[in-house]
């Protein structure tokens, strides 16, 4: 292999967009975490704990959370046909899966989940997606808005690559914020507008704080396309309250801007006195219609209590966009050609799932809310955990999967990170993942206030592992301070 300097492609000679963009979530820590977990295979030994614990990533079944049950039968249904024909099918499988796969085979050309599906998904499955939009909202629902997607990270990408023409145009998106939109962005040669979540006030939206930031960036000649609200909120955990996202949309309206709401952590709702509220029916209830704002809802089937990350299904609902533009989507769209018709199936399944009176209903019930339980609880063990260290600050965790904490590290830590060429909570990551083999995100990935410092932890692991995390998390912390204390 020649030398880099005479290769055909360098890093010196790729597209520049590729080096600015970043993802932090499976950025160097975990390739270090994955360089560890080989040495461990090969000497188990060889470091000072048994196991690597992957807190970086909201990534469930990884974690030992299982599949939901109705969800899988219907799938395996599904993806072989032969099955139903089968006298022992009707012992094996409830009789509600068997029919609902029989209702999702009907609407797939020649029962084949191995063919390409129209490019927006199967009209069958947006249809119950539709159905279980309308349910949910109490404001009707169209299938031909709903395009299915793998994740919901591909639905970003078709919006931001429809968005930013150039380095012009912007995207307000809070920070922290989840670095897809981060990377999204540069991707497609836009600039982020970053607007601050306020940390003290439990990670709260200030409209101020986003007029304040339109205007800095309308200042210096920058187009603001669109604005990104991630409710409940990845990394930070807090679900908006129903008044607030009423004066989120009517700033977007006053302001002609695209609302871009990531609400894939929809059923992850962990206190009673908040409720999740879609964008879309908060838009409906103040009386604005389809061509009142152009909205853009995205839902995954890798968060929530299913789980499904490696299913890859997801979709996103587009509203207010006319025809013509909507061709534009769609054209897009169809250069993919569709996304894989597992995750179609799995994502009409999630917004359509077993109802009372349903043989599936109560198993399924009992295996949802053991799960949503059992993350409450595991977000208060942790969170209290956390606060309980010196010089740690978290904020509870109202929804999604993770914990935020602020952690004040001494000024000798700080020195040692810039040492290391190291952002300092990156530092103090890296040295807990060899200290403890617990993976978390540092807060520089995501976007913190400058001089405050931060990680993204999951609340993921299985309950029985939470205390050997926090005890590791405990221990590694004080002998961390320690060391640097000033």
């Amino acid at each position: 292999m020649g030398s880099d300097a005479t290769a055909p492609v360098t890093v010196e000679s790729i597209n520049p967009k590729v080096l600015k963009c970043e993802y932090a979530v499976r950025g160097e820590i975990v390739t270090h975490a994955q360089r560890l977990q080989q040495k461990l295979q090969t000497n188990p030994s060889s470091l000072p704990f048994d196991e690597i614990i992957y807190c970086n990533i909201g990534n469930p079944q990884s974690l030992g959370q299982q599949p939901i049950t109705f969800f899988r039968e219907v799938l395996a249904l599904s993806d072989h046909p032969a099955l139903l024909e089968k006298p022992e099918t009707s012992i094996l499988f409830s009789s509600d899966s068997i029919a609902r796969a029989q209702q999702i085979l009907s609407s797939i050309p020649g029962k084949a989940t191995g063919a390409y599906s129209h490019s927006q998904g199967i009209k069958g499955l947006r249809d119950a997606i539709a159905e279980g939009i309308a349910a949910r909202d109490g404001f009707p629902a169209n299938a031909d808005d709903i395009f299915l997607t793998d994740g919901a990270s591909p639905g970003v990408h078709n919006m931001m690559q429809l968005l930013l023409r150039s380095e012009s145009d912007g995207i307000l998106c809070p920070i922290p914020q989840y670095p897809l939109y981060s990377a999204s962005i540069a991707l497609h040669g836009g600039t982020l507008v970053p607007y601050y979540l306020d940390e003290a006030t439990g990670w709260g939206l200030e409209i101020s704080e986003l007029k304040k930031q339109l205007e800095d960036a309308r200042s210096k000649g920058i187009t603001v396309r669109a604005l990104v609200v991630i409710n409940p909120g990845n990394p930070t955990g807090q679900v908006l309250a129903e008044e607030n996202q009423k004066q989120i949309v009517e700033f977007c309206k006053n302001e002609g801007l695209v609302l871009l709401a990531d609400e894939v952590y929809q059923e992850n709702i962990y206190v009673d006195d908040k409720k999740f509220n879609s964008f879309k029916k908060i838009a409906r209830s103040m009386g604005y219609g389809e061509e009142d704002l152009p909205l853009v809802s995205y839902q995954s089937i890798s968060k929530g209590y299913y789980g499904e990350c490696g299913k890859r299904g997801g979709y996103m609902e587009v509203t207010g966009f006319s025809s013509s533009v909507r061709e534009q989507i769609y054209k897009v769209a169809s250069v993919n050609l569709c996304s894989n018709i597992s995750g179609q199936i799995l994502a009409s399944l999630v917004m359509n799932p077993p109802k009372l009176g349903d043989a599936s209903y109560e198993s399924y019930v009992a295996e949802r809310d053991g799960i949503l339980k059992s993350l409450a609880r595991r977000a208060k063990a942790l969170e209290d955990a956390l606060n309980s260290l010196e010089g740690v600050t978290c904020n509870k965790a109202e929804g999604a999967m993770y914990l935020f904490p602020q952690v004040r590290l001494p000024e000798k830590a700080i020195e040692a990170a810039k040492e290391a060429k190291k952002a300092p909570d990156a530092f103090y990551a890296l040295s807990l993942l060899e200290s403890t083999g617990v993976v978390v995100v540092p807060g520089s990935g995501f976007g913190q206030v400058p001089g405050t410092y931060h990680f993204r932890c999951t609340i993921l692991p299985q309950e029985d592992k939470i205390p050997a995390i926090i005890s590791r998390l405990t221990a590694f912390h004080e002998s961390f301070l320690n060391k640097y204390r000033d």
